[in-house]
């Protein structure tokens, strides 16, 4: 992997609130229990029906997003609507009871191919249903670019969002992909994907858990 394409951000205030008394209180392990996720909704350009698909890791801390058809490009033949693509994934979370749970970071993955001039960025906010509390962190990359790419979302402990005990909240996750051609030849295609090669899992979400307070 080229090294400038390593993209790795301190995402301060992206799940930033203040906690209310009935937050969680305790610092503990995944719980035992599976949590189970799935997809309520899934919309936008770069996730077409039945392009998506969501996988909760065995020791419950972490779940993949994978896309398959997930590309914007400029230039050559692309058509002018393709310069950017998003996809909103609305995520129903069921949670062991007596547990909550935030998003501690999250990894994004793909392919980026820009010639001499061209930008791409990656862009994605989070934020659980019924709250305002949303922020966007952005990763851009410069052409030339022909490689994979990495761009990684942390925060805090302290500033973590955490799912309201006792109520069920879905999780929304919108993320974009954007090229520009900027100064490079028209008629040369960039473009970036957000998956790889081989349609592998493209996005990791790791998971913090509390246990919520008793009643």
């Amino acid at each position: 992997m080229h090294p400038g394409i390593l993209a790795t951000g301190a995402v301060v205030g992206l799940f930033s609130a203040t906690l209310s008394p009935q937050s969680p209180s305790a610092i503990i392990n995944p719980p035992d229990d599976k949590i189970v996720i799935e997809l309520a909704t899934v919309n936008g350009s770069g996730c077409p029906k039945g392009s998506a698909e969501v996988a909760v890791s065995p020791d419950n801390t972490a779940f993949t997003v994978t896309y398959s058809k997930y590309l914007a490009r400029v230039g050559g033949d692309s058509d002018p609507t393709e310069f950017r693509k998003n996809c909103q994934l609305s995520l129903i979370v069921y949670v062991p009871s007596g547990f909550t749970y935030a998003i501690a970071s999250a990894d994004y993955r793909g392919y980026t191919s820009l010639q001499p001039g061209a930008t791409g960025q990656e862009k994605a906010s989070y934020y659980f249903q019924g709250s305002p509390d949303t922020a966007a962190i952005s990763h851009n990359f410069k052409g030339p670019q022909n490689d994979n790419w990495q761009a990684t979302d942390e925060t805090d402990w302290g500033q973590l969002v955490w799912a309201p005990c006792g109520a069920r909240r879905n999780f929304n996750i919108n993320t974009e992909l954007r090229v520009n051609a900027g100064t490079s030849d028209p008629k040369k295609t960039s473009f970036m994907t957000m998956d790889s090669t081989d349609t592998d899992i493209n996005t990791v979400y790791r998971l913090a858990w509390k246990q919520c307070p008793k009643p």
